[in-house]
């Protein structure tokens, strides 16, 4: 099922949007919000675990497009979110062993949107992001997807690291794409892979790397030391899909 709104904004508005069970990314507060209702939404949202954001009034006037917002607007996903057996379950249904992007503090709505448009271009079987500092399925990310939305899922997990763990658990090798590993076109990737990319400004969380099994590295062959989120990741998907259609070898 698909939400092809963005933005709900309004006291009423966002408490209906609570009340339907809705997937909603975020609570946008204005600035010197105060009133008993607003303070219930919030105490809703953080019950919730849906996170709270409290931006300048200005910025929420150009969030709401010039709705009446009255100081709160929810953000809501253009698509529902996936399961992590969702995402095994479409790499059984194509006999493949499972490949899975792990998106890690990427907040870029346009870099989100590309990884999962080269994700379903290069075969693979389904994206895992957090619930916290990530860019939510929001209708930028829907339109630098392209339409990758409706054939890949996507994952929203609450930790990271324990979703590591589950994915070793399932039998995934977990690789970490970063400075100072291996070469990433001479590394095995034909069996179950989870690549784990992180944000060109943070990187790969201290936590989340501990939790990889190996590192891949990109050579940098100029001045610059890292690629775009969203390069790195075609890079290394199909490098994935080369070995597992036995190309060039």
């Amino acid at each position: 099922m698909e939400y092809r709104q963005e933005t709900i904004a309004g006291r009423n508005s966002v408490r209906e949007a609570l009340r339907s069970g809705r997937p909603i990314d975020s609570l946008l507060v204005a600035k010197g919000q105060r009133t008993k209702e607003c303070g219930d939404i919030v105490a809703q949202c953080r019950k919730r675990g849906i996170p709270v954001k409290e931006i300048d009034s200005r910025k929420m006037d150009a969030v709401c497009g010039g709705t009446t917002h009255q100081g709160v607007a929810v953000l809501v996903a253009q698509q529902e979110y996936a399961t992590l057996d969702d995402i095994f379950a479409l790499a059984e249904s194509r006999g493949e062993p499972p490949l899975i992007v792990v998106a890690d503090n990427i907040e870029d709505p346009h870099n989100l949107g590309a990884i999962v448009r080269t994700a379903e271009a290069s075969g693979a079987h389904g994206i895992i992001v957090p619930k916290r500092r990530s860019a939510g399925l929001t209708l930028a990310v829907s339109k630098a997807a392209a339409g990758a939305l409706e054939y890949v899922p996507v994952a929203r997990v609450a930790n990271i690291p324990a979703a590591l763990e589950e994915l070793k658990e399932r039998g995934v090798w977990i690789y970490a794409v970063d400075m100072d590993g291996s070469t990433w076109c001479e590394t095995d990737l034909k069996g179950p892979v989870a690549l784990v990319l992180g944000s060109e400004g943070k990187g790969i969380g201290r936590l989340v790397k501990e939790k990889c099994d190996f590192v891949l590295s990109l050579p940098m062959r100029g001045k610059i030391s890292s690629l775009n989120v969203s390069v790195a990741a075609g890079i290394l998907l199909y490098e994935v899909a080369r070995q597992r259609l036995n190309l060039g070898q």
